[in-house]
Parts: structure tokens; sequence; C-alpha cells
């Protein structure tokens, strides 16, 4: 079986693509909506009422995740719902929180008021 190489040097076609999928995942709202969704597929009443915006709003950030593949929509009578179709943004979240939570936390160790040694 062959596996993937650890690095692989990207084309400039290639870049662009990897940053547009940056860019996606650059909006504060579209990562609460793909964590909502994590938890199951959602209406876009639900996500609005969930998330405390409007449907308008939610609506333009959908259409973005969905030309992305990130998130999928299900026809149900008037409903449309929508799902997470691409899980591995799941992965690269929690290799962006891993990362962060370990740079506070050496942050915080920083500020920790020093002990002073015992006499």
């Amino acid at each position: 079986m062959k596996q993937k190489p650890a690095h692989v040097d990207l084309s400039a076609e290639a870049i662009e693509l990897v940053a547009d999928r940056f860019r996606v995942l650059s909006d504060p709202l579209r990562l609460r909506i793909l964590q909502t969704l994590r938890g199951g597929e959602r209406n876009v009443t639900e996500l609005t009422a969930e998330l405390g915006t409007t449907q308008p709003n939610i609506s333009k950030h959908l259409r973005v995740l969905q030309s992305a593949g990130l998130i999928g929509r299900r026809q149900s009578g008037n409903s449309v719902y929508c799902y997470v179709a691409d899980g591995t943004v799941f992965a690269l979240c929690d290799v962006v929180c891993t990362s962060l939570y370990a740079r506070i936390s050496a942050q915080a160790r920083l500020l920790e008021t020093p002990r002073k040694p015992k006499r």
C-alpha cells in the first residue's frame, strides 16, 4: 500500500486551492455553523435560532460552505436540511485547536507567579 508523503511541494494552482479553503474557514459564523451541524443536520430556521442571526445571513454563509463542498443539502417537504459533507474539516479544526491550546498554555505558564524558594 502506498503511503502519502509527509511533505508535498504544491503547485501555484494547488496553493491557491488551499488558500481558498482557508478563506472559507476564516469566518467565525461559518465555523459556528459547522460546529452546530457537527451535532446533526439542521434547517435554516433552526440554524438562525441556534446561532442568533438572520435568515439571509445564514443562507449566505451556507451557500459559501456548500460551494466549498463542506456541507450538503437535503430537501424534506418545504424544508431544506443542511449537513456536514466533508468531516475532514473537523480534523483540521482539531489540529488548530490543539496548537492554540499549547500556545496559550505556554503563555499562561510564563505569567504564573514564581514561587519563593523554601528556607
